[in-house]
């Protein structure tokens, strides 16, 4: 065993730790960021369908428990960066009332401990950060902004413009989706974006999305006191024999069990793998998990519900980057519902390899291709409700388990409905909807949740552990509820946050 000390370990190179080690790296404290998996390789298959879509070339090849502990596959990626080296880019802020307690059909969201406005001037920055394109003012749940949008919004393609228009004049609000995305609109020569047909969900081979690893570890690690150690498996922490401090990481490296010491640690694993992590590192001072003195590490669990909707009509689609429009108008109140329905977003432009994942394995792949030239795709969420119930475990050969019973279902089924009566308005005609199973953990959650009380939160307000006074989680363990919009930008705004408290602590 070798052991080397640092002023700051993060475990995790996604959204959360890759944005921590960005925003620390100029304290010029020792930092070192360990990734269990490797860069995605820049390759012409980045912006294969096929290998994206039929092989998953780059998902995990790990398995997972569902509640009846039958194995799964998980959508994730274990890469520098994480997740968000595929994610579509739609960095979107929480609305106001998504902070407060929100009855929804099937219970109540719990309000956050924190208000909007103690985040918005960190999600200023992470929108500065990630380059993020919008649109004030067209968006009627949109929350007070003390900026505006670094980049004005990425322009519709000609179809996508005549579906707003047709659905604008049907009463709706259309509005241009905040994007990450390195791209002048005015003069594209001078950045990288091309809005190209293989950004959401392929990784970009051009390095244009601003996704953790190009916006934050590759910046972070110009810096000499910044160091990565990719296909770093953290396989526990250790604390000292009061149980009070983590004091080490055991780490699978290099084919061999490596020790390293740090003064702070910082879990960014993503909420299942991060509460899977405390699970893991329990000890006599911590029988039930490490920082689990709640009983809840792995609780309250919260995925979201996702569907996809490929709508059909007989006009053609030559739409290239399609993911710019979005609409709220359901998102609190549906037309016949006093309760939320969600949102509603265009996807990536389909092709036919994506289709035949969504659509009845008897669709012959002619009519997949002839649906992909004339479909107009859309993504649809709904809020699901943090349930204690709902948590991730650890099986007896030490599998992570994932024990979630949906809830909330009824206000999605109506947001599919809804949409589908409006998109027959003007002019579509064949839908397929398909719901994501549970292997699409692309929003995960709550598993962690923080508050300023030890018995009902695992973190403080700061997200350290209430337990162990030197452990941080700053990925989206910590949110209480996560409304119907993608986390991501929560997530790194808190980030930075959290950031803000630890500049002070690691010189005090």
């Amino acid at each position: 065993m070798t052991t080397q000390h640092y002023d700051v370990i993060i475990i995790g190179a996604g959204a959360g730790g890759g944005t921590l080690a960005y925003a620390l790296a100029p304290t010029g404290k020792k930092i070192l960021i360990l990734e269990r998996g490797d860069y995605i390789p820049r390759e012409k298959d980045n912006w294969n369908p096929e290998k994206i879509f039929q092989e998953q070339k780059y998902q995990t090849r790990e398995e997972w428990l569902d509640k009846d502990n039958h194995a799964f596959s998980p959508e994730a990626f274990y890469r520098v960066g994480g997740n968000t080296k595929v994610y579509g880019a739609a960095l979107q802020r929480m609305r106001v009332e998504d902070f407060n307690d929100l009855q929804h059909y099937d219970g109540v969201s719990p309000g956050w401990e924190l208000s909007y406005e103690d985040i918005e001037p960190y999600y200023v920055r992470a929108e500065s950060l990630y380059k993020v394109h919008g649109q004030t003012g067209e968006d009627p749940t949109e929350p007070p902004m003390s900026a505006e949008f670094p980049f004005g919004a990425i322009a519709h393609d000609t179809r996508i413009q005549e579906v707003a228009d047709s659905l604008q004049a049907k009463g709706l609000h259309p509005f241009h989706l905040t994007l990450a995305l390195n791209r002048d609109e005015e003069n594209p020569h001078s950045r990288p974006c091309i809005k190209c047909d293989t950004c959401d969900p392929y990784p970009c081979l051009v390095d244009a999305k601003s996704d953790a690893q190009v916006t934050c570890v590759d910046p972070a690690l110009k810096h000499e006191n910044v160091e990565l150690k990719i296909n770093a498996l953290v396989t526990k922490l250790v604390t000292d024999a009061s149980g009070q401090k983590v004091t080490s990481v055991e780490v699978e490296l290099d084919g061999t069990t490596q020790t390293f010491t740090a003064d702070t640690f910082v879990v960014s694993c993503g909420a299942i793998n991060s509460a899977s992590l405390l699970l893991k590192s329990a000890n006599d001072k911590h029988p039930n998990g490490l920082a689990n003195s709640s009983g809840l590490v792995g609780c309250n669990l919260m995925l979201h519900h996702h569907s996809a909707l490929i709508s059909v009509s007989d006009k053609p689609n030559n739409t290239g980057f399609q993911k710019t429009l979005g609409f709220n108008d359901f998102y609190f109140k549906g037309p016949h519902q006093d309760y939320p329905l969600g949102q509603i977003q265009l996807t990536g432009k389909a092709k036919w390899n994506r289709l035949d994942i969504f659509t009845p394995d008897s669709v012959p792949r002619e009519s997949l291709e002839y649906m992909a030239r004339h479909s107009v795709d859309w993504w649809l969420t709904t809020e699901d409700l943090p349930r204690p119930e709902n948590r991730v475990t650890i099986s007896s050969a030490g599998k992570i388990k994932v024990d979630y019973q949906e809830n909330n279902l009824k206000p999605h089924a109506e947001l599919i409905s809804t949409w589908e009566r409006y998109l027959r308005e003007v002019g579509f005609f064949l839908f397929f909807a398909k719901k994501m199973p549970l292997k699409v953990v692309w929003h995960q959650g709550g598993t962690c949740k923080f508050g300023s009380d030890p018995q009902t939160s695992v973190l403080d307000l700061n997200c350290r552990t209430h337990d162990v006074e030197n452990l941080y989680v700053v990925d989206a363990s910590f949110i209480p509820s996560m409304g119907s919009v993608n986390p991501t930008l929560t997530i790194i705004a808190n980030t930075l946050r959290v950031a803000d408290h630890l500049k002070t602590a690691l010189v005090a």
